[in-house]
């Protein structure tokens, strides 16, 4: 596995910056998310796009891409408009989104990129229909610029748990994506067992996001804060023969990036004895 940080959790460092933190505390990838303060869609080029992928080269960190920006598309509501928005050009600007950013990533050397249902606004009849079309446009958009779509379950959100995700992949079949996990999220929405559900998640598994949380509770916390048994979760990971990136989100945190990246890594180390890859 590899030992990853989002950059949402960073936005107060300038990207190079931010990245060359992540490489002096042994980091070996980073979970990209294109935002204002970091590769604007609509502002970056090509050139600066390559300038961050030699970055990256240089520091051996592999990129994967994140989709959550809260603010980027309407500067008015969260996290909007999204697969789950009735109209139909709003969710082609979402999935025109997704689209954008896997270009960007295949120009970064990314291979993955991680992106969520959104919140049923308007439940009824037509959700299950509206969320499988809209999850196939996603897949296939991303697909379409050559990286792995990968799914992940949010509280709150159409698909918020893995059984969600499971119903998904039956019904897309071939079209389906595969699944980031957010293990906090197991915590906010029991499940079972978190390193459990990790073990039998691993066969699907693209990305994995990892921070603290209370059960029951959707907050992002510090390592030590919350309930999350780290040792067992990374544990569980390592042993079911995950192999890719496991990136921490403390995306409330950036005022105090460097303490959180050197605890992440601690606990990092104290599960796995150091092991980056």
């Amino acid at each position: 596995m590899r030992l990853g940080y989002h950059t949402n959790s960073l936005q107060n460092h300038r990207l190079p910056d931010a990245l060359e933190l992540l490489a002096e505390h042994g980091y070996r990838a980073v979970a990209i998310t294109p935002d204002t303060c970091h590769l604007d869609p609509d502002r970056t080029d090509d050139r600066q796009l390559d300038e961050v992928a030699q970055k990256l080269r240089d520091l051996d960190l592999l990129p994967v891409m994140e989709t959550g920006a809260r603010f980027l598309l309407d500067p008015r509501h969260k996290h909007e408009p999204t697969l789950m928005s009735r109209d139909r050009g709003a969710r082609d600007r979402r999935v025109a989104f997704y689209r954008r950013v896997a270009a960007m990533g295949r120009r970064l050397g990314a291979r993955v990129v991680s992106f969520w249902s959104g919140i049923d606004r308007a439940p009824g009849p037509d959700s299950e229909p509206w969320l499988l079309e809209g999850v196939r446009l996603a897949a296939a958009a991303i697909r379409a610029e050559g990286l792995e779509p990968a799914l992940e379950p949010e509280p709150g959100m159409a698909v918020e748990t893995f059984a969600a995700w499971q119903r998904v992949q039956a019904a897309l079949g071939d079209e389906a994506p595969a699944l980031t996990l957010d293990v906090g999220h197991l915590y906010a929405v029991w499940e079972g067992d978190p390193a459990t559900l990790c073990r039998q998640a691993a066969p699907w598994l693209r990305q994995v996001h990892l921070e603290d949380m209370r059960r029951g509770e959707h907050e992002h916390r510090l390592p030590g804060t919350g309930d999350v048994d780290f040792d067992g979760v990374l544990t569980s990971l390592r042993d079911s023969g995950y192999g890719g990136t496991v990136c921490f989100e403390l995306s409330r945190s950036s005022h105090q990036a460097p303490a959180a990246v050197a605890a992440c890594r601690a606990v990092w180390d104290h599960a796995l004895g150091g092991a980056c890859r």
